[in-house]
């Protein structure tokens, strides 16, 4: 159901080329959402930046597991397939729990989650649903939770990021590779 034009990436910039097949080799696969934008490579570049800067980073108030958890809430808020599943599979591997994916997306206030988790998924849906009701005291939650300003900061801005990204793929119509569906459920064949 793609809307736009998929790119062959052999016409890529090579920069964005080499950036695609590092992730082909690491994960096996080409991920649906980089042919599916790539039609305008500033804005790819621009767009792999961004999602790099705010989910490659691992502090001691938000994990990379708890950022990908943050996706996995939000982007079912915005009932997008496409981010569930992909974020899905890399929440699993990176929290080591095969269960927590299909929890945050069905009913996040019922997953496995520690007080600490509860409060950033609870900011960030509320955030990805209702913006306009955000107060001081929502932010305030995190801290008590002991995220520093710079994790509070990316709670709202992967969310932000991820409610753009849910859109993008919306208007794309983009779908989840097959591959994204087993990963951190079943052991990777070497």
């Amino acid at each position: 159901m793609k809307r736009f034009p998929v790119v062959d990436i052999e016409e890529l910039p090579e920069d964005l080329r080499e950036r695609i097949i590092a992730v082909e080799e690491k994960s096996g696969f080409i991920p649906n959402v980089f042919v599916g934008i790539a039609q305008r490579p500033d804005e790819m570049r621009a767009f792999f930046d961004f999602h790099d800067s705010l989910m490659d980073r691992e502090t001691p108030g938000l994990s990379k597991a708890d950022r990908e958890m943050i996706v996995v809430a939000t982007s079912a808020e915005n009932d997008c397939l496409y981010c569930v599943v992909a974020h899905g599979a890399i929440a699993r591997i990176r929290s080591k729990n095969p269960y927590i994916s299909d929890q945050l997306a069905t009913d996040w206030r019922k997953a496995d989650l520690d007080e600490r988790q509860h409060a950033i998924i609870s900011v960030a849906v509320k955030l990805a649903s209702r913006p306009s009701e955000i107060v001081d005291a929502d932010l305030d939650l995190l801290r008590t939770q002991g995220l520093s300003e710079d994790d509070v900061y990316d709670v709202g801005a992967i969310t932000a990021f991820f409610s753009m990204s849910n859109r993008l793929v919306h208007w794309s119509g983009l779908m989840p590779n097959k591959e994204f569906y087993l990963m951190g459920r079943v052991p990777r064949e070497s």
